[in-house]
């Protein structure tokens, strides 16, 4: 299943893929109108239809975890930096897609130049020039932003705090689109159709079979091949130690494999073996 929304000065509309990517079938939905109104609605939608959450009881202690699939503030931050920051002469609108893997945001162009990635995506970027200043003023009015290059780190604090995989920030070399891609929580399974709402919760026992600290690992990495153990195991909330034994038997089971130098190589993830 995949969801894509398109919103913008141009064309707003919003494709729904319930087969996936590539299949035959998808429904379609547009938004129009004001940019504050479409914007607010997308956001609403979104919430409405696609994000839920999950507790897990533990027969040890009164204390139940609850995570979401998305955390909201996220996508909220993610979708209103793209509004703030799109060029409105370039006729693409924003999408938004949805699968049982990610959500992603796609604007066009991308950062300004004066931003280095690097920095972007340790959300420690600062931007010393606005594409559209007065739209940031007005989303500011909104309390959609704080137009202060806050939204980077909010998307990465929101994406910790809810347990889930590290966000990715991509774009290319000459700049002309910006992808903001939220991966789902590890243990949740996006559901197959929209019939569920936030206001729904999803509950389990720690007696259901929890996801293997391996199977956690395989799917960090293989988002995520740069990655180090030490950041694995933070995010995991497992021990060093336990994450590189774990990721030892990978290696030795041929399901793991780190490529290049200690410095600068990167994790690569064998699907099948």
């Amino acid at each position: 299943m995949r969801q894509d929304w398109r919103f913008g000065q141009v064309f707003p509309a919003v494709l729904i893929e319930p087969t996936g990517a590539g299949g035959d079938h998808f429904d379609e939905k547009c938004f129009k109108g004001p940019l504050a109104r479409i914007t607010r609605e997308a956001l609403d939608y979104i919430r409405r239809n696609y994000l839920k959450e999950t507790v897990v009881k533990h027969p040890d202690r009164a204390e139940a975890e609850r995570f979401w699939n998305f955390p909201y503030p996220a996508i909220e931050e993610a979708v209103v930096n793209a509004v703030y920051h799109r060029s409105y002469e370039i006729r693409e609108p924003i999408e938004v897609r949805i699968t049982p893997e990610d959500l992603v945001v796609l604007s066009f162009p991308g950062p300004d130049r004066s931003i280095r990635m690097k920095d972007l995506r340790s959300g420690k970027a600062v931007s010393r020039r606005y594409r559209n200043r007065r739209i940031g003023e007005f989303l500011k009015e909104l309390d959609l932003t704080e137009g202060r290059s806050t939204g980077i780190p909010k998307i990465l604090k929101v994406m910790k705090k809810n347990g889930s995989p590290p966000p990715q920030f991509e774009t290319d070399e000459d700049r002309s689109f910006f992808l903001i891609r939220l991966p789902v929580h590890l243990e949740v399974e996006l559901e197959k159709t929209s019939e569920k709402t936030s206001g729904e919760t999803s509950e389990k026992t720690s007696e259901k079979t929890p996801v293997k600290t391996s199977d956690r690992i395989l799917h960090l990495l293989r988002d995520n091949p740069n990655m180090t153990l030490a950041e694995v195991s933070e995010i995991i909330e497992k021990s060093l130690r336990a994450v590189e034994r774990a990721s030892s038997k990978l290696v030795k089971a041929g399901r793991l494999k780190y490529v290049g130098p200690q410095k600068g190589g990167h994790w690569s993830v064998k699907e099948d073996v």
